[in-house]
């Protein structure tokens, strides 16, 4: 089923204008009724409002920390703090619907709040991650045309940059800047202060765009993923509600951004979508994450593989420590999950892991499984909502138990800003997230690497996630990246950069040692050729492994063999 735009509300086109032609869109699919939303739609009125107007304004709505103590809003105190945040947007800052805000900060309270106040108002969001540096951010600004941005105090110094006109990352279009977490007087709580806690949510079409969601990319300019707000629904009301069997008795926590579409969806969206509580702490440990996990008594936990196989760690050799009584899911995504780090988690905790994979362009997670339809080696089935299947490059399925491109759609879908590479994502009206994929005859996902992570190795396939699940298995390494490098005779060679856990010295002889463990570990032509030892791997603020900086690395060490 396709769905014609309507028409758009806001006042600033810009967004609409710049949609990619609808050729070049996926074949979007709204067969499910939780998907089918009216035509007049604002986001924040169903996640915030709606409780309110049923009676549940005094249920808690989030909980955090800063300075001052612990906050804790409920539902009716949330839809205050955001009210009031709208009209300084709308009034003092004069913003109109259509508009694109910056938002800047960690995962605290009264980012939360403005994120909900800007798509309350009408406006389009443009979240960015905390460690972003002014020429990221002039890059994002100039790309989206970034008039206005809400940032918190904390995070002030690169953004100052460009809205420095001496500046050399200067950005002309943003012209006002709020900040937030502020004592100033012309801060946004102080301007907070002379506005009503009454505000009535701008009449959106459920086809405005709401977010852009820029990728957190590797290399080249940064892509902005274009979302309406039906996609901060739709990205509700189905993982969570099918997947996790998410209500108002959950309480979340972790680690993503909510600038993040990972950590808007599962810390933010979904705990409010359900009536639930999201707890945002901004700087976690692995120690600190399960610490935090016992004292707000979270049953949904979201970060990425390492920080998971850290905790573990913890547990094991903290018994008694950490209770974790409270938690249900514990959802790993942002990367693959390493069987051996599931396993390490469930032998620790008693709970199986939900992995998932989903991406900035498709707004969240779209196959995944828990508890008992979880199945070894696998990230699970197609989320109910979205259809997916392996295709050959030749766009053609190919049959169960076959490697090829994974290909999938459903009722979110990517669509670029203004971006010739919209082409290369979307074929044939499926999205292609670059992932390699194989789904056995049951219907199950088994993520195999990035398309471009793929390793050809004499005439061989090797995918790196799998020599780097073999790699964890042995008992000195902590972490790793497998990458392929150069190599004239066989086209490339498989290349694994290791971190040692504490009390082991990378060797020769223990290079020796992890290459013969892996060969008995999997096929054995899949073996690292080539063992460096670090003492870190470059990661994304996500906790994402960048192997395409791994790769950049190899040429030099590979010279050294």
């Amino acid at each position: 089923m396709t769905q014609s735009l309507l028409p758009s509300s806001h006042q600033d086109t810009f967004t609409r204008d710049r949609l990619p032609p609808q050729d070049q869109w996926p074949l979007f699919v709204f067969e499910r009724l939780e998907v089918q939303y009216p035509a007049q739609l604002n986001c924040v009125s169903a996640l915030l409002d709606t409780h309110v107007i049923q009676g549940k304004g005094s249920r808690m709505a989030v909980r955090g920390v800063d300075a001052n103590g612990p906050i804790e809003w409920t539902y009716a105190q949330l839809q205050a703090q955001v009210n009031k945040i709208a009209h300084v947007l709308v009034k003092d800052m004069g913003l109109r619907s259509g508009e694109r805000v910056l938002l800047r900060g960690g995962n605290s309270p009264m980012m939360a709040a403005c994120f909900l106040a800007a798509l309350k108002a009408g406006l389009v969001v443009v979240p960015t991650m905390p460690l972003l540096r002014a020429a990221e951010l002039k890059q994002i600004i100039d790309k989206a045309q970034v008039s206005a941005a809400l940032c918190d105090s904390l995070l002030a110094e690169e953004l100052a940059h460009c809205v420095d006109s001496t500046h050399a990352h200067f950005a002309k279009s943003l012209k006002q800047v709020n900040w937030f977490r502020s004592d100033a007087a012309n801060g946004v709580e102080a301007r907070m202060s002379q506005h009503s806690e009454v505000f009535d949510a701008y009449p959106t079409s459920r086809d405005d765009v709401c977010l852009i969601a820029f990728t957190s990319g590797t290399t080249g300019q940064p892509k902005g993923t274009l979302h309406f707000h039906r996609d901060i629904l739709a990205m509700c009301d189905l993982f969570p509600k099918h997947v996790l069997q998410m209500n108002e008795t959950d309480v979340v926590c972790g680690t993503p951004p909510i600038a993040f579409t990972f950590g808007l969806g599962g810390l933010l969206a979904f705990p409010l979508r359900y009536g639930a509580c999201a707890v945002l702490l901004e700087k976690y440990t692995p120690e600190s994450l399960l610490l935090s996990i016992d004292k707000y008594q979270a049953t949904q936990c979201y970060t990425a593989p390492t920080m998971y196989r850290q905790m573990a760690l913890l547990v094991t050799e903290k018994p008694g420590a950490f209770q974790l009584k409270s938690l249900k899911h514990t959802v790993s995504a942002g990367e693959a999950l390493p069987d051996a780090t599931r396993q390490l988690w469930k032998n620790a905790t008693g709970i199986e892991m939900t992995d998932g994979i989903g991406g900035t362009e498709v707004i969240h997670i779209y196959i995944s499984s828990a508890g008992k339809d979880v199945k070894a080696g696998s990230i699970g089935k197609v989320v109910p909502g979205y259809q997916a299947q392996i295709v050959d490059e030749d766009m053609k399925p190919v049959p169960p138990g076959t490697v090829g491109r994974l290909a999938v759609r459903g009722p979110t879908g990517c669509r670029y800003l203004d971006d010739p590479r919209q082409k290369d994502y979307v074929k044939d009206g499926w999205n292609l997230p670059g992932d390699t994929f194989v789904m056995d005859a049951d219907g199950y996902f088994s993520y195999q690497a990035r398309n471009d992570d793929m390793i050809i190795s004499a005439g061989y396939n090797i995918a790196g996630p799998e020599v780097e699940s073999a790699l964890m298995q042995h008992p000195a390494v902590a972490e790793c990246g497998v990458v392929g490098a150069a190599d004239l005779e066989r086209g490339q060679v498989v290349m694994a950069f290791v971190v040692l856990k504490s009390g082991n010295t990378g060797s020769a002889a223990l290079e020796k040692e992890i290459q013969e463990f892996v060969k008995q570990t999997i096929a054995p032509f899949k073996y690292p050729r080539r063992v460096v030892f670090c003492d870190a791997l470059p990661r994304t603020e996500t906790g994402k492994l960048q192997r395409f900086k791994l790769r950049q690395q190899a040429p030099a060490f590979n010279s050294e063999k």
